[in-house]
């Protein structure tokens, strides 16, 4: 079992930023890689970024490369993604989650993830 928690959400004005944490326990964390997905209002949940076990691969939505950056701490066992330059369109629960089961075959699918965290809501006002 792996227990995520998400945090760092938060009302923000367009051009800002955030940085969310996701912090783990329960397995290795430096085992398994990570991913942060979201979901607006009325929207299917969406791939933002990912990044593998040890840090050495990342992967982005096209809607955030150049803005976003993901990055792990695993003497932390915490994933975090520095959001700048913020838009409306960024509005989402932000969920973390990890791909213990997969080997990191499908990093930008939901279906490559076993463990979900609770979200964090993050509003970008213009």
């Amino acid at each position: 079992q792996v227990q995520l928690v998400e945090s760092g959400g938060g009302l923000v004005q367009t051009g800002g930023s955030l940085r969310l944490s996701c912090a783990a326990s329960g397995r290795t964390f430096s085992r398994y890689g990570m991913g942060w997905f979201r979901q607006a209002p009325g929207k299917e949940r969406e791939f933002v970024a990912a990044i593998t076990w040890n840090g050495s691969r990342t992967y982005y939505a096209d809607s955030v490369k150049g803005r976003f950056t993901i990055s792990r701490d695993n003497a932390k066992s915490t994933v975090y993604l520095q959001m700048n330059g913020l838009k409306p369109e960024d509005s989402a629960v932000y969920y973390c989650a990890a791909d213990v089961g997969t080997a990191g075959l499908y990093p930008t699918k939901l279906y490559g993830y076993d463990y979900w965290g609770q979200g964090t809501q993050v509003t970008v006002s213009s």
